[in-house]
C-alpha cells in the first residue's frame, strides 16, 4: 500500500522554517519518496484548523514511510523542526 505523510504546521521562526522545510524535502530523495503538495492555508471552508502551512509526501509503502521518519538524517532535523515550528505529522496508508 502507498503512504503518505500529512504535515500541518505552526510557524515559529520563519527563517529556521525555510531552513528545515529544504532540508526536510531533500531527505526524501533517499527514500524514493516525493513530495506531493507544499503550501498555505488560505482559509478554512469547513470545520477548524489553525495551521499555517501543510505538506503531503508520498512513500511507496508505510515500511519505507518509517524508515525515512527513523534515518539518522530526518532524526537530526528534529530539534531543528522543533524550534522552527509546532508540526503534526499523521501517517496514512493507502490502497493502490
Amino acid at each position: 500500500m502507498t503512504a503518505f505523510f500529512v504535515a500541518t504546521s505552526i510557524i515559529k521562526d520563519a527563517e529556521k522554517f525555510q531552513e528545515y522545510g529544504g532540508k526536510a524535502t531533500a531527505s526524501l530523495a533517499a527514500f524514493d519518496a516525493k513530495l506531493v503538495i507544499k503550501g498555505k492555508a488560505e482559509k478554512t471552508i469547513a470545520g477548524n484548523s489553525d495551521h499555517q502551512v501543510v505538506a503531503v509526501a508520498r512513500f511507496a509503502d508505510m515500511e519505507t514511510l518509517d524508515n525515512w521518519f527513523n534515518s539518522a538524517e530526518y532524526q537530526a532535523l528534529i530539534p531543528l523542526r522543533d524550534e522552527a515550528v509546532d508540526m503534526t505529522l499523521v501517517a496514512y496508508s493507502v490502497p493502490q
